[in-house]
């Protein structure tokens, strides 16, 4: 899940909490801290749905990696901010399906790197890569991109549940204008974001995030705006949706129990 919006160093400041370890801990995961379970809990009385949120959000990756590698036929991933490690990742979904799918995860949380690059020493098909999201240029001449990936090639390019830690002024919709100016005809840019209809929730929940992660974060946005950053793409059926409602299947994730913030995204193809 999420990288965090400010380049991160070497160490792990465990006095603020870090999107990427609240995501892990609403997972069920153990790489996080009292700040972070802090963090969570303050949020989940406000908005209980917070953890359905994480669950669907995690449901809907699966889904979408299974359908992109099976449906598709798509062999190359790129997974931007992409979090701690859990169940189900995009390399074991994509490998599953075709044991030659190449996936390299990029973030920039220390924690992230660590248990990125232990569990992945033996795959030789995927890597772990160091770089703030937003560096469209560093990441796509890093090394190991350059080894794993050929642009030659349909590629999908995810951005699950990240895009909301951009703030406007680091201009979100160019991010995905440019990776997709770098990709071949016929890749996929995956996205969602939390998204409000609601200003006063949009308002509580970007103030909250931004005081809690002091500055990592960005924005809930509205539907709209999630739609206007895939302009010029085909976004496919069924459309920009609550995720848990994309393609759904028999791995039917827990209802929402508020619609007053959603996560919100889909599947476009660059032409």
């Amino acid at each position: 899940m999420s990288q965090e919006a400010r380049p991160q160093s070497g160490t792990v400041d465990v006095s603020i909490p870090s999107v990427a370890r609240m995501y892990d801990y609403y997972l069920g995961g153990k790489d996080n801290y009292a700040v972070d379970r802090e963090a969570c809990e303050e949020l989940n009385k406000v908005v209980p749905s917070t953890q359905v949120l994480a669950v669907n959000n995690r449901r809907f990756l699966r889904r979408v990696v299974r359908w992109l590698a099976q449906e598709q036929g798509v062999r190359q991933f790129i997974d931007h901010g992409s979090g701690l490690p859990t169940q189900d990742n995009v390399h074991q979904v994509a490998q599953r399906v075709a044991p030659e799918s190449r996936v390299v995860y990029v973030d920039n949380d220390p924690i992230v790197l660590a248990h990125g690059r232990a569990l992945l020493e033996e795959n030789r098909n995927t890597a772990v890569i160091q770089a703030d999201m937003r560096d469209t240029d560093g990441i796509l001449s890093h090394p190991e991109v350059v080894r794993l990936i050929d642009f030659d090639r349909p590629v999908a390019a995810l951005f699950v549940s990240v895009l909301h830690c951009i703030p406007d002024e680091d201009d979100p919709a160019g991010l995905i204008r440019r990776v997709a100016e770098r990709l071949a005809p016929g890749s996929f840019l995956v996205v969602c974001q939390l998204v409000s209809e609601d200003a006063a929730t949009r308002d509580f929940v970007t103030e909250f995030m931004r005081v809690s992660t002091q500055g990592q974060w960005g924005r809930v946005r509205t539907a709209a705006e999630l739609g206007s950053f895939l302009e010029g793409l085909e976004i496919l059926e069924p459309g920009l949706v609550e995720v848990s409602t994309w393609k759904p299947d028999a791995d039917i994730g827990p209802k929402q129990l508020t619609m007053e913030w959603i996560e919100y995204g889909g599947v476009a193809r660059k032409r």
